[in-house]
């Protein structure tokens, strides 16, 4: 079995050190490989799989639109999403998925918080997943863009309301679904303090500051990697049809590059 992680840029994925320590783990024959796919080039990356050079692809940044796109088939989750970021080939056909879903509800229960609010913090394609995995529980959308956030929830059907960027919400999960800390940017002053627990999708080389923030007010958190283990063990199984230990994932993503 051969499997690919494709976007643009490419050579900070972990998804590669990851799902070959879960191979290693369950003794499977299968290599997994970054490939660098430039923008308005997923034709290849269809192709390939059409082909059976590869048995199924994750996507990243860029590319997530074009994969809906470029499916036969997609799964509940990808079609309210608008996003597609793990494709498997099955009886011919192409099937997209989003595991994002389950990378999301999976951060949101490492918290061991039950909160009755979610503070999303977003509008993209990102928060659609965070809107899917975060269950039943009452959420509010706050965006820069306060339309793009009640646009966001209808495409998506999910029931909720809208607030101003900015606005903290006092005990509420926060999950920021925005790039702000990657490149060290701070949340707006307030929503980390005055939450109950944190998922911060953004990763980088090491803490965010609104990790470091929920770290040294003793604030239940997961991070941008436990969003990363939670989709990939959705997508290890959609690969080899093999569950796997998300703690074998963990360890591997946490130490890639290191």
């Amino acid at each position: 079995m051969r499997f690919a992680v494709v976007g643009d840029p490419m050579a900070h994925s972990r998804s590669p050190a990851i799902h070959t320590a879960g191979y290693r783990h369950l003794g499977l024959e299968a290599t997994y490989e970054h490939w660098l796919v430039e923008r308005g080039d997923f034709d290849s990356v269809t192709a390939a799989l059409r082909s059976g050079t590869y048995n199924g692809v994750n996507v990243t940044m860029p590319h997530k639109a074009a994969a809906h796109a470029s499916v036969d088939r997609r799964s509940e989750a990808a079609r309210r999403t608008g996003a597609v970021n793990t494709i498997v080939v099955a009886d011919g056909e192409l099937v997209g998925h989003n595991t994002d879903v389950a990378g999301v509800a999976y951060a949101l229960d490492k918290t061991g918080d039950e909160p009755n609010t979610v503070l999303l913090l977003g509008s993209g394609g990102a928060a659609a997943a965070a809107l899917l995995g975060i269950g039943d529980r009452e959420v509010v959308v706050s965006a820069r863009n306060e339309q793009q956030a009640a646009d966001l929830l209808e495409r998506t059907g999910v029931e909720g309301s809208t607030a101003a960027w900015g606005t903290a919400i006092q005990g509420a999960a926060v999950i920021n679904a925005t790039p702000l800390g990657m490149d060290g940017e701070n949340l707006p002053d307030g929503v980390v303090e005055r939450a109950g627990s944190l998922v911060d999708m953004a990763y980088g080389a090491g803490m965010t500051p609104a990790v470091r923030d929920a770290v040294n007010i003793g604030l239940p958190y997961a991070d941008g990697i436990d969003m990363l283990v939670g989709q990939a063990v959705e997508g290890f199984e959609l690969f080899t049809g093999r569950t796997i230990s998300p703690f074998v994932l963990d360890m591997a993503a946490r130490t890639a590059g290191h």
